[in-house]
């Protein structure tokens, strides 16, 4: 008997020094777009935080709402914030053939109205979530969905920054001086032969004149899609030039992390009138 008391005492000890493991929940979220596009966001937070947190949006790649979106929603959450997967092709579609891919994508990039009021309205469900600080909200997207952040930040929407990952960078709805409210951070595969230079340059050239708080980062040897452990899976089956490459995604990670802590100290500093 002792020796069982002595047991479950130890237990005791052990399970005490143990520092609190943090409580990831998710759920999924029914929305619609503006115009009736019924619409499947992915919701994680960490219950354990207590108050209001800075709120992300996540915006998958072309392939749509897949895994790989939902797992950097639960990463983000894990970080402290509140973060919201949301899906540009209506009713959570995700595929992993690439010719469905670009269809799908075309449906949305060939109207930039369509767009727009699909990013506004995930942007919208976030804010409305009530673990989100809606004074401290961001947006982060991969490839295709680093172009849907980019333009969510030239449109002007209510963020205090946007990160763009391997993300497409040209756009019909190039930032204007005065109208962006975002900081922009883009994370960028030197070897990526999907974003011509002529992009690169006409991006910062964009952004200078526009005004805006801009970084650009490259990435040695990173090609197309660098962050997504599926990539050189997905890019054999679909003969495609992507590749997953380890030290580009733990660096752009980091570098994004630096980012929104600038971003939401500053904003807190404001509104404290400091």
């Amino acid at each position: 008997m002792r020796i069982v008391q002595r047991y479950f005492l130890l237990l005791g000890l052990v399970v005490l020094s143990l520092p609190a493991l943090a409580a990831i929940q998710s759920r999924e979220i029914p929305y619609q777009a503006a115009d009736g596009t019924s619409l499947l966001g992915y919701y994680a937070w960490d219950d354990s935080i207590k108050g209001r947190r800075p709120g992300i949006v996540v915006v998958h790649e072309w392939w749509g709402l897949n895994d790989y979106a939902r797992r950097r929603a639960n990463e983000l959450a894990a970080l402290g914030y509140a973060a919201l997967a949301i899906d540009m092709y209506g009713d959570g579609k995700h595929t992993e053939h690439k010719g469905e891919a670009m269809e799908m994508m075309h449906g949305v990039t060939n109207d930039s109205k369509v767009s727009y009021a699909r990013a506004l309205a995930g942007l919208d469900l976030l804010k409305a979530q009530a673990e989100v600080d809606t004074k401290k909200v961001a947006a982060i997207g991969y490839c295709f969905g680093g172009k849907v952040v980019l333009d969510m930040a030239r449109q002007g929407m209510d963020l205090a920054g946007v990160v763009s990952f391997h993300g497409v960078l040209a756009t019909a709805t190039p930032a204007q001086k005065g109208k962006v409210r975002a900081s922009v951070l883009v994370l960028n595969g030197e070897a990526d032969k999907f974003i011509p230079a002529a992009d690169i340059e006409a991006t910062r050239k964009e952004m200078k004149d526009a005004g805006v708080d801009f970084t650009f980062v490259n990435y040695p040897g990173a090609k197309h899609a660098f962050t997504s452990t599926d990539a050189d899976r997905l890019g054999k089956e679909n003969d495609m030039d992507i590749a997953y490459n380890a030290d580009a995604d733990k660096a752009s990670w980091q570098k994004m992390q630096e980012f929104f802590k600038r971003l939401f100290k500053a904003r807190e500093s404001r509104m404290k009138g400091y």
